[in-house]
């Protein structure tokens, strides 16, 4: 149910690769990216750098917490989220979030505009260089998968290019604990993402897992080296529901589990509105900013944990 799709495809047929990734967004809105452009070193340097993170001691981790700026930025120690808002339970995962870099002395920083803060780096050498190279590869590969996007929606291969040249993207990094077994324990609430995909790679710790439009959970698969890839809601509604975002989950798992998340996010002055030949409009213009606000304003919101 969840397609294998292979990126080597689009070299050679990319009307037939953007035909592939339709199907899977309009059933599934996940498939599986095999043979991309990410290099595997760099994968594995994400991974080392995030270990090393969440291994510091929490004083240091709470040095760069995600609650030391309005912006979305920093570390997030168990309960800060809950991304399943109909639930009284939080989530059990640590997170760390990495922006689109500028400096201080930007002037979009200075006014304080959302979404605009500086990154917050810990004191770990290679950190900060490993992050933003890995988040140049991955929204890269999230850019030239929305190519295959405009071509099977009849549109301009180039139709969305402009719209991720200084985005509200978001690299997250991500440790679940093993579960304990407790009633109503759980890594990560049932959700959808916010944006418009996401790339996530895993470490291949089963948890992760997909319901379908009318069907049962399912787990996804791991295929070594491979991205998961899934709609969001802001690219479901400027499709005007022709692509899907479906809710997922992750497990309490039996080990350690850790994953890498890359949310690609449009700019935030794009105004997300139903794209051209998607017939008639099912929801008002937005600004990505305010729509992606709107989300978040609701995950980090206090709840009463029972």
């Amino acid at each position: 149910m969840i397609p294998l799709i292979d990126w080597a495809q689009n070299d050679v047929d990319p009307a037939g690769f953007a035909a592939e990734v339709g199907t899977a967004c309009r059933h599934t809105g996940f498939f599986v990216l095999h043979n991309h452009t990410v290099p595997e070193q760099l994968r594995a340097d994400v991974f080392a750098q995030s270990d090393a993170f969440f291994s510091l001691p929490r004083a240091e981790k709470a040095k760069v917490s995600i609650l030391n700026t309005p912006h979305f930025r920093g570390w997030g120690k168990p309960g800060d989220e809950s991304l399943d808002e109909n639930s009284p339970l939080v989530d059990s995962k640590e997170t760390f979030n990495i922006g689109f870099d500028l400096p201080a002395d930007d002037p979009r920083v200075v006014a304080g505009a959302p979404f605009r803060g500086v990154n917050q780096w810990p004191d770990l050498p290679g950190f900060a260089d490993t992050m933003l190279a890995y988040y140049d590869a991955a929204l890269a590969l999230g850019v030239a998968i929305h190519r295959a996007f405009a071509r099977d929606l009849g549109l301009d291969p180039d139709h969305f290019t402009s719209a991720f040249d200084g985005p509200l993207a978001a690299l997250r990094l991500l440790t679940y604990p093993p579960g304990t077994g407790a009633k109503n324990e759980i890594g990560a609430g049932a959700h959808t993402d916010y944006g418009a995909i996401t790339l996530l790679m895993t470490d291949g710790e089963p948890g992760l897992q997909v319901q379908p439009r009318g069907g049962d959970w399912i787990d996804v698969p791991h295929v070594e080296g491979a991205y998961i890839v899934n709609i969001g809601d802001c690219m479901m509604r400027w499709t005007n529901d022709i692509y899907v975002s479906t809710p997922h989950r992750v497990l309490p798992p039996k080990r350690q589990r850790r994953s890498v998340a890359m949310f690609i996010e449009a700019n935030p002055d794009t105004i997300v509105q139903a794209l051209p030949g998607t017939g008639t409009p099912k929801y008002p213009p937005i600004r990505a900013a305010d729509y992606l606000m709107s989300r978040l304003d609701a995950t980090y919101a206090p709840k009463e944990v029972s």
